[in-house]
């Protein structure tokens, strides 16, 4: 009987371990069409070992079952090779989460990062350690795990991301030492740091409400009620404003709408004609170099 019930533990225990589990369903590609010779081999290795120690990670304390793991992307574009085993190109980060009530998933995190430089040598371990990062590449794939997870995090609970992007600040900092691009002050209004100190700074902390009602007051009652959500998401734009005062600069005004663009136009398409003017203006004040796309919100859709 002893034995029996310390089968059924063991079984529970490895039961719940599985459903209660890693974070993220990332998929990771390798784009090196403008690298000739015979590096092809390397890349799908690598490829497919960045995909393993992303998805098989544990990135946090919090309880995920496989319904709810974040849905995500990392695509590679490799452009150069300065020099043996090192690489050189740019990075597009991706990430959505479901709309509660409805089949529809939306757009949390959507970045470019043109300064990507990493070295690598085929089957060499990719390993992560929060307190000590001796790899660019494992730098910068940690950095943006802990990104996506603070955005995700923020859309449902207002501020819940702020662990993570202290996890992100924290690999910005370790980075400063070493003479890898993109983590330093200065170097770019959108770099690594940029973005990160953004998320952390008093500054334009009303962005995380911004972000918080936009999905859980707008997106996440639209099911139940369109005017009701559309009117929540209307009034985000005034808090994207007071980012834009404080900080004209600031990228989160970018990752904003990079984010959501394509979604605040179809967000919109049914709206009154009246409704649709006012968007467009209050976006276009913000986003006067969007113009042109933003044209979209004031069509007449049957």
């Amino acid at each position: 009987m002893k034995r029996i019930i310390l089968l059924v533990a063991i079984l529970m225990f490895y039961f719940c371990d599985n459903i209660f589990s890693q974070e993220l369903n990332c998929t990771v590609k390798i784009n090196a069409e403008q690298i000739e010779g015979t590096y092809k081999q390397m890349f799908s290795t690598l490829e497919n070992a960045l995909n393993e120690f992303i998805n098989t990670q544990k990135w946090s304390q919090a309880k995920f079952n496989n319904v709810e793991k974040i849905d995500c992307t990392f695509n590679f574009v490799i452009k150069s090779i300065p020099q043996q085993d090192r690489y050189s190109g740019e990075l597009t980060v991706q990430a959505r989460r479901p709309v509660y009530n409805a089949a529809y998933t939306t757009s949390v995190f959507n970045f470019k990062d043109n300064e990507i430089q990493f070295g690598y040598v085929e089957n060499e371990p990719i390993v992560y350690n929060e307190y000590n990062i001796e790899s660019n590449l494992v730098a910068i794939v940690s950095y943006y795990i802990y990104m996506i997870l603070g955005v995700d995090f923020d859309s449902f609970s207002y501020k819940g991301g702020e662990p993570f992007f202290k996890q992100a600040a924290n690999i910005v900092t370790m980075c400063q030492a070493t003479s890898e691009v993109g983590w330093r002050a200065f170097e770019s209004n959108r770099n690594r740091h940029a973005l990160v100190t953004a998320f952390t700074d008093e500054a334009t902390s009303s962005f995380h409400k911004l972000w918080y009602d936009y999905h859980r007051k707008g997106l996440d009652v639209m099911a139940q009620s369109m005017d009701k959500g559309r009117s929540v998401v209307s009034s985000t734009f005034d808090i994207l404003q007071e980012v834009k005062t404080a900080n004209s600069t600031s990228v989160l005004l970018s990752v904003f709408i990079d984010t959501k663009l394509d979604e605040l136009i179809n967000i919109y398409s049914k709206a009154p004609m009246n409704e649709k003017q006012e968007i467009y203006k209050k976006l276009t004040g913000l986003y006067p170099g969007h113009t042109s796309r933003l044209q979209d919100i004031k069509k007449e859709f049957k």
